[in-house]
């Protein structure tokens, strides 16, 4: 065991756990430096840089952590994310996709896909995504609301419909939402009068 490397990861994690986000992120530099095998201080590392929106340094820091563990399907995900907010879909997909290969029923990582297909225009390939997202969480109100829209890019005005029918019997103001969104006036028939 290397002293040195672990009373740097302890002292990031105490830090960390009291707020002092800066001197965390110093400390678990200074950790990974020492054994760059260290990959829960390269999660931390990402974690904090993600938490302050600095989206280059976490996506290093992710990358560094999944050369160390390839198979992580969570931390995939969370590269896809980071990806995904710098504004890089098509990264993002790539991440997205090994984190369901990983571990299919992570539904978060096919809601991230798809909203990184529909990014790219790509809203056939974002349907795909989003219908297994509902598949895995059918009362995700937002699934149903981003795969109603991705229908209606894609140019299937009847998924659309089974869409809003779906929505109104859980969550009816999102369902007047997609309604709004997709300029389907013809659907208002389904919407149920809401008091907000």
């Amino acid at each position: 065991m290397n002293y040195e490397h672990w009373r740097n990861y302890a002292r990031g994690w105490v830090f960390h756990f009291f707020g002092r986000e800066d001197s965390a992120f110093e400390a678990y530099s200074t950790a990974f430096r020492i054994n760059p095998q260290d990959v829960r201080s390269a999660r931390h590392l990402a974690a904090i840089a993600a938490k302050r929106k600095n989206y280059e340094v976490a996506e290093k820091w992710f990358e560094a952590a999944l050369a160390l563990t390839p198979d992580d399907g969570p931390n995939w995900f969370n590269l896809g994310f980071v990806r995904e907010a710098a504004g890089k879909p098509t990264q993002a997909i790539a991440a997205f996709r090994e984190a369901v290969r990983l571990v299919p029923a992570q539904d978060r990582a096919w809601y991230g896909m798809g909203l990184a297909h529909a990014r790219l225009g790509q809203h056939a390939e974002a349907v795909t995504a989003l219908e297994k997202v509902v598949e895995l969480q059918p009362m995700s109100g937002e699934g149903f609301y981003q795969l109603g829209m991705a229908y209606h890019h894609a140019n299937r005005p009847d998924d659309v419909t089974r869409i809003v029918r779906r929505l109104v019997g859980f969550e009816p103001k999102r369902a007047k939402k997609l309604v709004h969104d997709t300029e389907r006036a013809d659907l208002m028939k389904y919407i149920p009068d809401l008091p907000f």
